[in-house]
């Protein structure tokens, strides 16, 4: 398993009237989140696009437990479970900076595929990556 910890601040424009995170921008803060992780581990979208794959999103769920709030430090929690073959699945929990307590559980599935748009097996050069992390 890979596991990568991203930090978000909780700003304004992420939050509704009553100063809670809008649902909807926990997609935000994983694609965020998955961006950095996939780099850091030498997966930068750029490259990998460069390479002619694409990884768009194909399911995504959450799990909303309990609100974050204005001006709130959270921590994305990000891991890849399992070596990818056709689909590549990241899971996220969100905790504040200050607790381990899980506010939001979630994840999202990313099918591999080329410029033309047609699905394709996981890309030898992404699972080589992804193994040499979990160190298989």
């Amino acid at each position: 398993m890979i596991q990568y910890d991203h930090k978000v601040k909780v700003y304004y424009k992420d939050v509704d009237q009553m100063g809670i995170v809008y649902y909807s921008r926990y997609f935000e803060f994983f694609e965020e989140a998955r961006t950095e992780m996939l780099s850091s581990i030498g997966l930068d979208y750029s490259d990998v696009e460069a390479q002619g794959v694409k990884l768009p999103v194909i399911e995504a769920y959450a799990n909303y437990r309990k609100g974050a709030y204005f001006e709130q430090e959270i921590i994305i929690e990000i891991f890849i479970p399992e070596i990818p073959k056709a689909k590549l699945k990241i899971e996220y929990n969100v905790h504040p900076k200050e607790s381990d307590e899980i506010l939001v559980t979630g994840f999202t599935v990313h099918a591999f595929m080329n410029t033309s748009g047609r699905p394709i097996k996981a890309p030898a050069f992404i699972v080589e990556k992804i193994k040499k992390q979990m160190k298989v």
